[in-house]
């Protein structure tokens, strides 16, 4: 397996779960994290290797990445496993998943590249390098099977793994949070590129909600290994803001608070299956900007909103991410109970869609693959 950041080793982690009722047997070995060593997983290089986004960002570091997949190609192709599975990060695992389908090892790959949304020519890759796509939204099969790929929708497993009623008086405790006050969940990202890049503003916004709204509360969950990012720049943007760091944590951050001013990624459709308002915001380099916006299909970047098929909550993109802008999206949910109920009921339906014990229903499929072979 191969699981290429935080987000990834959270899929591959609720994934192995479901394999190993399956197969209590089970070895799996590759490129991962703590949550999949949690699961028994054997990490021969650590999952944030990979992290890394961006067209710009990857060229610094392309030589390392190609080196480390070709030495883990060849070290799968003397072991060759039964299969290997490779979750998301699809600019590193479909190369390596066409040499291995290649070579007569069944090639499994876990989320559906976005094609829906941008780079639709890599369909082509998808079809030349598996045998077989785990899909987490429905939509995508479908789309897949048009271009003789096959697949099967497994549904999301946060949607397993988040309840369905978000414990936020247990969470508050939890975190030391006062009961009645107003929190801001603060999720800037998971890679060290985010917070470099969106740290500083989401900083800034916290700082200038709190001079306007002294009552708000906020709680910043920091990745593993990234605190002494994170903390010189809360010491210069908000160091008077009533902000708590805390080492992960992002579930009760995001069950505790009312809104989430966070990062597009896959945090995004936790915050949507938590049932919270948010606004979502992001920079990059801006050659890699100006390149991805013109291979966009959609109006859409949050996840929630791609998944709704409309603006159900704000996006704020580049330059749009601004401090005074940011600030008043938080407050524009806080102070419209109507429509952070409204957003709640569009989520709660989503949270029901995406709701198919991925683990069992993903572990079946590999089951069936395994089969044919």
């Amino acid at each position: 397996m191969v699981a290429g950041e935080t987000s990834g080793d959270l899929l591959a982690g609720l994934l192995m779960g479901g394999m190993k009722v399956c197969w209590p047997n089970m070895q799996a070995a590759g490129i991962g994290g703590p949550r999949m060593a949690a699961q028994g997983f054997e990490a021969w290089w650590p999952h944030d290797k990979l992290a890394v986004r961006g067209y710009v960002e990857v060229l610094r570091h392309y030589r390392g990445i190609s080196r480390i997949r070709a030495q883990l190609a060849e070290r799968l192709l003397q072991q060759r496993p039964d299969a290997f599975i490779g979750v998301d990060a699809p600019d590193f695992n479909l190369g390596l998943e066409a040499r291995l389908k290649a070579a007569g090892i069944k090639a499994i790959h876990f989320v559906c590249p976005s094609i829906w949304a941008w780079r639709g020519n890599r369909v082509k890759k998808i079809a030349a390098s598996t045998d077989h796509v785990l899909c987490l939204f429905p939509f995508e099969p479908e789309l897949l099977r048009s271009h003789g790929i096959a697949a099967t929708y497994v549904g999301h497993p946060l949607a397993d793994a988040i309840p369905l009623q978000a414990p936020r008086a247990a969470a508050r405790a939890a975190l030391g949070l006062p009961e009645q006050a107003p929190v801001v969940a603060v999720l800037p990202g998971s890679r060290r590129s985010e917070i470099a890049m969106i740290a500083p503003v989401f900083l800034q916004t916290v700082a200038l909600l709190a001079r306007q709204r002294p009552d708000l509360r906020f709680v910043l969950p920091v990745v593993p290994g990234l605190r002494e990012l994170v903390e010189p720049l809360l010491r210069q943007h908000a160091p008077d803001a009533p902000l708590t760091l805390l080492d992960g944590r992002s579930h009760e951050a995001l069950a505790a608070c009312d809104v989430t001013l966070i990062a597009s990624g896959t945090a995004t459709l936790e915050a949507a299956l938590f049932k919270r308002p948010m606004v979502i915001a992001y920079r990059m380099n801006g050659l890699t900007w100006q390149l991805m916006k013109r291979m966009a299909y959609q109006p859409w970047v949050g996840l929630p909103n791609i998944l709704c098929r409309d603006f159900v909550v704000p996006e704020r993109i580049q330059e749009a991410a601004q401090p005074a802008t940011l600030a008043a999206d938080v407050l524009a949910w806080l102070d419209a109970p109507a429509r952070m109920a409204a957003v709640t009921g569009r989520f709660d339906e989503l949270h029901h869609l995406l709701r198919r014990d991925t683990g069992r229903t993903a572990t079946d499929a590999i089951a069936q693959i395994l089969d044919q072979s």
